[in-house]
């Protein structure tokens, strides 16, 4: 691993490592014996869009791992517009250790990348969230001791999110299904390349009742995403039938444990009974953010 740019690129072994290293982190956390791999490293972290989970985990993750941290906003740094991503990325070279980017675009990052020499990591842009789906296998592992033989119904867009969830489960071994309405599904590339890679098809069945009936993990995610927001009328209506509910969840398998990654619009795509009921995990979900990148910028940066 030079960078953390597309979960597409890892194997499963790979991503097997990394979680085994989060749970170790985590582990030693509990313990008050974390490691300092990032002792006297510097990380960039780069956001063109504003988060709360993505930046505090990344920033306590790099503290508690011994290094240190610089934010910048994407209008100060100016990526693509003040000056070349070629002279950003090796400009940034002679400063820093890494870069985290938040981005609106995946073809900045893998610009950045190309004339980078030191460590670029994937934070969230328009196709991928792999930090996102690194934690939230890495939940499941916690729930079910594997993710391997588990089936994770995604109810909802087919996303960044859903896309990178989609990679990680199918890389190790799990079945994926997709539940989304008429037009929110995979693109054909997507899930050719999942048929090809990952060596079984890509599930997607448009009934969530139905994409619920076997499923050790719910999933969703907001229909109306950071810079979709002129669309939010039309989601609302397209989504419609589409809740993660009380009478959703009675449909699926008693075990079963939703997961959200947050932010949530509560009584939109998930009621607010199950984000507090006993099924939910979210926000054991959302402090494994932190434990997963532990584990990323550890393999990249010490």
């Amino acid at each position: 691993m030079r960078h953390f740019l597309h979960l597409l690129d890892l194997t499963g072994e790979q991503i097997s490592e990394l979680l085994t290293e989060a749970i170790r982190f985590k582990a030693a956390r509990a313990r008050r014996a974390l490691p300092k791999p990032l002792a006297d490293r510097v990380i960039a972290l780069v956001f063109e869009k504003p988060s709360l989970r993505t930046r505090v985990s990344f920033e306590s993750a790099i503290l508690q791992l011994g290094g240190s941290s610089l934010y910048l906003a994407g209008a100060d740094v100016g990526l693509g517009w003040r000056e070349s991503n070629a002279d950003i990325a090796r400009t940034l070279n002679q400063f820093v250790d890494a870069v985290v980017l938040r981005v609106f675009k995946q073809s900045t990052l893998d610009e950045l990348a190309r004339w980078s020499s030191i460590p670029i990591v994937n934070g969230l842009s328009d196709l991928e969230h792999p930090c996102q789906a690194l934690a939230d296998v890495m939940t499941i592992v916690e729930l079910f001791g594997t993710v391997a033989g588990k089936t994770v119904t995604f109810v909802g867009d087919g996303n960044n999110v859903s896309r990178s969830l989609a990679v990680a489960v199918g890389k190790l071994g799990g079945t994926f299904i997709l539940s989304a309405p008429a037009g929110y599904g995979f693109d054909a590339e997507f899930t050719q390349w999942y048929a090809t890679n990952i060596g079984n098809p890509l599930s997607e069945i448009s009934d969530p009742t139905a994409a619920v009936a076997h499923a050790d993990v719910i999933y969703t995610d907001v229909w109306t995403s950071m810079g979709q927001e002129a669309e939010r009328e039309k989601r609302l209506k397209d989504f419609t039938g589409y809740q993660v509910n009380e009478s959703l969840l009675a449909k699926a398998p008693s075990h079963t444990k939703v997961l959200h990654c947050l932010p949530a619009h509560r009584d939109e795509e998930i009621t607010d009974g199950v984000m507090e009921s006993p099924a939910s995990v979210v926000f054991q979900q959302a402090g494994n953010r932190m434990y997963a990148q532990m584990a990323v910028l550890a393999k990249l940066v010490s």
